[in-house]
């Protein structure tokens, strides 16, 4: 990239004035920057020759120590340069650099805990011992990965949308897995004879945990990416993961060497290891995902940006959304009043009525209608209302947006004192509608539809132009029933 410098190198009097400065071995500064990443160059001339040096390095005006500290700055910064020029893309967003700091420690720790474990899965098979059956320990070696990759194949087949919907969840949980499979793995050594069901049982989860990395890298990589780049974030990923993990190596080799004169450090290293090991790596599998700001809307997201919207008058920016959402690992369902969710009608719920009145004043252009539902929560089984959206089988994307907004505008008015309906007192929870309830219920429904319809072309827009993927919301599985009339 070429710019212009502001410094005002050039004058009419340009040529008179090289040739008076000839003598005396100055530069002078052209005022043309050329950028390439993070270095900026500037192009000098001292009467004779032109030449390309750094933008605030100042030509031949350098002696002593001075010149040597100018020497040394110049170097760390290359060494800088060519640093991110390997493991950072040229555009990405700003939350990348903190993602990469984590993803450093994660995969160190990682690498190291695999080393480790692997180690100690020799030693319980009998490598490096005379006495050791090398045919039976290779038949245990191939069923336990035969084992673990059809698990993987299984997990991935049954687990489906539930990559892109809940990723970071599906991300952390499984990572939470991986190293739990990797500390199965280090108890082989003090049961021998439970070799393969140890290593199988470990195996099938460091499958899973590797299938989830795989189908969640891409969308992570997608949510750095500004400028189509996908392939360059996915490439230097590839080369972050090679080298950090050859890191892992190297720490793993440093632990090797302390204890290889001490068999019986040696033999209790992976149990003093692996707690401290696995505690960083998933507090830097924790941090690293805080860092990963999705633009893809699922039922949560939008969630969460309509509340905003209703209550707060603006469209969240991914990483205000990102901070709420969270990694959503423990959180329970229904936590709050009032939940909505997406999918059809529940028939085991204990008041009914309104579903079934809401189905039958459904007319041919409604592609969508929300009706209340009584479900039951928790181990004493307490009953919770909540909202279910049914969608029809031709709504859009935009209908799923109009009907999480009205839904979201009738929980504001639920939660509200004014609402009879959620006061109790012979409310739709004891199995009974009064009149008085259906009336105010139905007439809850009109408003908020009304109010829904005038907002939703303006959400829309705003939600576009801070870069959130409004083509598309991303539904698992049961959130993608639809609903269709009976023509009968």
């Amino acid at each position: 990239m070429v710019s212009l410098s502001k410094d005002p190198g050039l004058s009419s009097g340009f040529w008179s004035e090289s040739y008076e400065r000839e003598e005396e071995h100055e530069f002078i500064h052209l005022p043309v920057v050329f950028h390439q990443g993070s270095r900026v160059s500037q192009y000098t001339w001292d009467g004779k020759h032109i030449k390309l040096v750094g933008f605030h390095e100042e030509g031949l005006n350098c002696i002593g120590s001075l010149c040597l500290g100018r020497v040394f700055g110049n170097w760390v910064e290359m060494m800088n340069c060519s640093a991110r020029k390997l493991f950072v893309p040229q555009k990405v967003q700003e939350n990348y650099m903190g993602y990469l700091k984590w993803k450093l420690l994660h995969r160190v720790f990682s690498s190291a805990l695999k080393v480790v474990a692997t180690q100690a899965m020799f030693r319980a098979i009998g490598i490096g011992n005379c006495r050791s059956l090398a045919s039976a320990a290779a038949l245990n070696w191939v069923l336990k990965d035969g084992l673990g990759r059809l698990s993987r194949c299984i997990y991935t087949a049954s687990l489906g949308s539930a990559f892109d919907t809940n990723l970071k969840r599906v991300r952390f949980s499984t990572s939470l897995l991986f190293s739990l499979s990797i500390g199965v793995e280090m108890l082989t050594p003090y049961f021998p004879n439970y070799f393969l069901l140890l290593a199988t049982i470990a195996n099938v989860g460091k499958s899973i945990s590797l299938a989830a990395y795989l189908a969640t890298g891409s969308a992570i990589h997608r949510s750095f990416a500004i400028a189509d780049n996908l392939g360059e974030v996915s490439a230097k990923a590839q080369i972050q993961t090679v080298c950090f993990d050859n890191l892992g190596l190297m720490l793993a080799a440093v632990l090797n060497i302390v204890c290889k004169n001490n068999q019986r450090l040696q033999a209790t290293l992976p149990l003093v290891v692996y707690p401290l090991f696995s505690a960083v790596d998933l507090m830097a599998i924790y941090q690293a995902l805080k860092h990963v700001h999705l633009q893809t809307l699922t039922k949560d997201r939008l969630e969460i940006i309509i509340r905003k919207w209703i209550y707060s008058g603006y469209v969240p920016s991914a990483a205000e959304v990102s901070d709420t959402e969270g990694i959503s690992f423990l959180r329970l369902a229904g936590s709050e009043p009032w939940p909505i969710r997406i999918g059809c009608v529940d028939s085991k719920d204990p008041s009914p009525q309104c579903s079934v009145l809401t189905m039958q004043s459904l007319g041919g252009d409604d592609l969508y209608f929300i009706c209340m539902e009584t479900s039951c929560k928790g181990f004493r089984r307490k009953r919770q209302r909540g909202m279910v959206l049914c969608l029809h089988e031709g709504a859009g994307n935009k209908e799923i947006i109009l009907g999480m907004l009205q839904a979201c505008y009738m929980r504001r008015a639920l939660v509200s004192d004014r609402c009879s309906l959620a006061l109790g007192n012979g409310s739709p929870c004891s199995g009974y509608w009064s009149p008085v309830y259906m009336r105010e219920w139905f007439e809850m429904v009109e408003e908020s539809k009304q109010y829904a319809r005038a907002e939703v072309s303006e959400l829309i827009e705003e939600m576009r132009k801070l870069g959130w993927a409004v083509k598309n919301v991303l539904l698992n599985t049961q959130e993608q029933i639809r609903y269709s009339f009976n023509g009968a």
